[in-house]
């Protein structure tokens, strides 16, 4: 605002008062503009909220962290604005998750943001698909097929090979006594696994190129975008997400295009003979299915694979590296888990899926990571009609967030939560009957309900036996920092993103445990 010639500088400094006090009315005007109706709703406890911004200011990265600060101090259901018109009820304990669960009808949806909407064909997948007919469809075809027991198991010779890979790289760097990064192994594995799980037949170099994908998928939906919370700043991609998250779904697009492509003249072939359909098979045959209850298109599978992929990769690679995080901090529980193998498994051959069912330890060492450390450290549903919970109103297009992170932290239900104790889950303590798989809300890292993460099953059976083959194979030691005697404990700090990985990379010394390394596991060998 210029001052005219001759005001004094008493009456400028009126001037910029007057237009600093009509700025903060007309914000206050806007943002009340977007407020509920509070006269009709009566809302959960809420911190105190700015003009526009609403609480956007509390929630410093990573957000689940930011939750759970919030939590602690307002109680297990609180209410924040984030933006103008973006208003959200977080819950942060199993007892307030399965109140408002109660009333799951009433939250089916789960949000498309800026980017998951590109990044997932406008919902035509399954993971952002409004509920109805198509995700009812899907989540079927998931359950029975895709994901079931049958394909589970008939697959389970891609993560074998996959396995080996991994265990051949490890013991090359013991021969050499080399320091090896562990986590970008287990990246590489659990990748490939993902994409010749979807597709056996894709070349190497393709591989390569969706694992670099999915790093960037990653990276974009786990980002705050201001696009999702304030109005004005929709269309101008002012921090360059929008640019960002076109050019990898373009980028992984063309990758599919290659795919299915390639499926369609394998499939007419006369003759190609396959044993073993992967998923793309399976959804392709969905696809030509002219009884299916809802017809597939191109645009449908693209989306689809891509969720399932994005879905799978990163979380299996950070499940297995935190468990051996965690282990190698807490020598007591590694000794007690290669015990168990030791005396389930045995030395001469290697511990496979077939063998995590009479691992009780294993087991418990998985479900302990789950509960400090889960792959998915929220999930989020989207109200359709007013939900009445607690004494409380929760309108609709509400987000409803549900912080697995802060739940599965609870000291309502575990004793001292936030310590690694896989002892809780074993006969006699107090997790020995809680199963992870959303029945019992204190732990819930796959969600629960009919937005439950239809993967759990592979994820229970794939992740614990890959951290079994670790431990049985190998001893891990920390590489020592320069001018020390003694490894100080690895570090567990959280890297920000959609999955809560470690901040830094796992970089250990292997030292071969068994000589030579058994390569067959049960199944291999009958």
């Amino acid at each position: 605002m210029e001052v005219a010639a001759g005001t004094s500088s008493s009456d400028a400094a009126v001037l910029v008062a007057l237009a600093a006090v009509l700025l903060v009315l007309t914000l206050s005007v806007l943002t009340t503009k977007f407020q509920w109706p509070r006269s009709n709703s009566k809302l959960p406890p809420s911190p105190m909220a700015l003009p526009l911004i609403g609480h956007l200011h509390l929630i410093r990265p990573p957000p689940h962290r930011a939750f759970d600060r919030i939590l602690a101090r307002y109680g297990p259901l609180v209410y924040l604005r984030l933006g103008p018109s973006t208003h959200c009820v977080v819950a942060g304990t199993a007892e307030a998750a399965r109140d408002l669960l109660k009333f799951e009808a009433s939250i089916p949806e789960r949000p498309l943001t800026a980017v998951t909407r590109h990044l997932a064909y406008d919902s035509a997948g399954f993971a952002f698909a409004p509920y109805g007919l198509h995700w009812r469809f899907m989540k079927r075809l998931c359950m029975s097929e895709l994901l079931g027991p049958r394909t589970v198991d008939q697959l389970r010779p891609v993560r074998e090979a996959e396995l080996a890979a991994v265990l051949g790289a490890l013991r090359a760097a013991a021969e050499r006594a080399d320091p090896i990064d562990v986590s970008r192994q287990l990246i590489r594995m659990s990748n490939n696994a993902i994409m010749r799980m979807v597709a056996s037949a894709l070349p190497g170099h393709m591989t390569e190129v969706a694992r670099d994908c999915a790093k960037q998928v990653a990276e974009v939906v786990g980002a705050f975008n201001l696009e999702d919370y304030v109005a004005l700043c929709r269309g101008w991609d002012l921090q360059g997400l929008t640019r960002r998250t076109r050019e990898v779904r373009d980028k992984f697009d063309a990758l599919l295009e290659i795919m299915i492509t390639g499926k369609e003249q394998e499939r007419r072939s006369p003759t190609t003979a396959k044993v073993t359909k992967d998923l793309l098979d399976i959804l392709m045959d969905a696809a030509e299915d002219e009884n299916a209850e809802v017809k597939l298109t191109r645009k449908n599978i693209k989306a689809f694979v891509l969720d399932i992929f994005t879905a799978g990769s990163d979380t299996t690679a950070t499940s297995v590296e935190w468990m051996l995080a965690h282990l190698i901090n807490h020598p007591a529980c590694m000794d007690k888990l290669r015990a168990e193998l030791d005396a389930v498994v045995g030395t001469s051959r290697l511990v496979g899926e077939n063998d995590v069912a009479q691992l009780p330890y294993l087991q418990a060492v998985f479900k302990e990571t789950l509960r400090l450390q889960p792959p998915a450290v929220f999930a989020q549903r989207e109200t359709i009609e007013p939900v009445h919970v607690r004494g409380y109103t929760i309108p609709p297009k509400t987000s409803v967030f549900f912080n697995i992170f802060s739940i599965g932290r609870d000291p309502g239900w575990w004793e001292e939560p936030l310590e690694f104790r896989p002892e809780r889950f074993m006969p006699g303590g107090a997790g020995a009957t809680v199963d992870p798989k959303g029945q019992h809300l204190q732990l819930m890292p796959f969600g629960s309900g009919r937005r439950a993460c239809p993967g759990m099953g592979l994820a229970m059976q794939a992740v614990p036996a890959f951290l079994a083959a670790l431990v049985q194979c190998f001893d891990w030691a920390v590489p020592l920092p320069q001018g020390q005697s003694k490894a100080p404990p690895l570090d567990m700090e959280e890297a920000d993103g959609l999955v809560a990985a470690r901040k830094q990379p796992l970089v250990l010394i292997p030292i071969p445990r068994l000589n030579p390394l058994p390569t067959a596991t049960a199944s291999s060998v009958n």
